[in-house]
């Protein structure tokens, strides 16, 4: 019994610094935010016990009811970024000319700092800018396009600066499930007969169910908590239709100070961050695991 006690300590004695990590930089602020969110705090003032107010006050606000339908709508960029991903992971999974450099170029932005982009996109998006230029000289449009002046279409801007960014990244994941898959499957496939989209919905989607699950979580809750382009492109302009729930927490607690009203908008996001993972887990989840 000793021998297993001396193992087990050992163990605990090398996560030890880790664990201690954790528990300073993400359980005591989680716990201590948590805390806060039902209180009034100014970071200047002692937190004052106000219980739910907060949480009343958040879903008695326009802004807030705004912002929380434009991160539910940013959803929509999960399911086009997983099917883009995947496709594009099959397609560089093949011995082709220049795949390697078709590779690193869909990669290039995930590694690209999110200023960098944002100028780029910024300067594609100006009414006199490229995007504007290409459309009118296609004959498609007559009138520059506001996309990031327009409140209309604002948000489907910036969303898809998120597709395009993302893409890369979730290719990797997706090209790795794809080289994990035995080739003699496949082999054996296309023996008994099975074409190549019978190949791919047989065979690639099935053995790719766990690798799906991985990048749908992880492109919902991306998603749901997109902020970055939104602080660079639009500070949640114009006429805050691209206000997330997100960045409204943001201006809460960074601009105005209001941490108890900011970190109880972040609390209703991390229960909805939680419900949707759930919801993954629940109906994507391979069945014979």
């Amino acid at each position: 019994m000793r021998k297993p006690r001396k193992t087990t300590l050992q163990a605990y004695l090398f996560l030890a610094p880790a664990l201690l990590l954790l528990a300073a930089f993400s359980f005591w602020p989680v716990g201590f935010g948590s805390f806060l969110a039902f209180t009034r705090y100014n970071l200047i003032d002692a937190p004052q016990w106000v219980g739910l107010d907060n949480f009343r006050d958040l879903f008695g606000d326009e802004l807030f009811l705004s912002a929380l339908k434009n991160s539910a709508l940013y959803l929509l960029v999960v399911p086009l970024i997983q099917l883009l991903a995947m496709l594009l992971a099959v397609l560089v999974n093949n011995n082709l000319p220049g795949i390697k450099l078709f590779r690193a170029a869909y990669y290039l932005p995930v590694v690209t700092s999110v200023s960098v982009i944002g100028i780029i996109w910024n300067f594609m998006y100006t009414e006199d800018g490229v995007l504007n230029a290409a459309l009118r000289w296609l004959h498609l449009i007559n009138d520059p396009v506001g996309w990031l002046s327009d409140d209309h279409i604002a948000l489907f801007a910036v969303m898809f600066i998120t597709v395009w960014r993302g893409i890369g990244w979730y290719m990797v994941l997706y090209l790795a499930g794809l080289q994990a898959i035995p080739a003699d499957v496949y082999e054996a496939a296309q023996l008994d007969g099975a074409g190549r989209w019978q190949r791919f919905w047989r065979i690639t989607v099935p053995l790719l169910a766990p690798t799906i699950l991985l990048c749908s979580v992880m492109s919902v809750l991306a998603a749901v908590k997109a902020f970055e382009e939104v602080q660079i492109l639009t500070k949640g302009g114009p006429m805050q239709s691209t206000y997330t729930a997100l960045f409204y927490a943001y201006e809460f607690g960074i601009k105005s100070l209001n941490f108890g009203r900011a970190l109880a908008a972040s609390l209703v996001m991390s229960a909805f961050c939680i419900a949707l993972a759930w919801l993954n887990f629940r109906y994507l989840q391979p069945r014979d695991r």
